[in-house]
């Protein structure tokens, strides 16, 4: 019913820079927030940044200055910015979607991942 689809990712030189998206399909009555997190080899999953319908947005501390959370509500689509990328910045990212969905005749609040894009940066 809910299916989120993440794209962009890809290989980076160091100082390159990539945009995630990741588009949130099916019944969905409202987003309360979309976000990303990330996920280093061996490492625990790690937030980056989340953002609401309006805009409002938290990033961890270490990715403020190269990296943009932005939503395009219509789309329903968020995006991640990612500047003067670095090898340490390598990792599955993942899409996170707070929503209300309508089914089965009612609405139910829950929340999603999507299938994680790989971003590589290396020389």
């Amino acid at each position: 019913q809910v299916q989120l689809v993440e794209s962009g990712g890809g290989l980076v030189q160091p100082g390159g820079s990539l945009r995630l998206a990741c588009t949130a399909n099916g019944s969905i009555v409202r987003i309360h927030s979309m976000g990303w997190y990330r996920e280093a080899p061996g490492k625990q999953r790690e937030f980056v940044a989340v953002i609401s319908p309006g805009g409002d947005t938290n990033y961890a501390a270490s990715m403020k200055g190269r990296f943009s959370i932005s939503i395009d509500n219509a789309k329903n689509t968020v995006f991640l910015q990612g500047n003067d990328l670095k090898p340490e910045d390598t990792a599955v990212y993942y899409c996170n979607a707070d929503l209300t969905y309508f089914s089965g005749d009612d609405w139910h609040a829950a929340g999603y991942w999507g299938q994680g894009t790989q971003v590589t940066v290396s020389s």
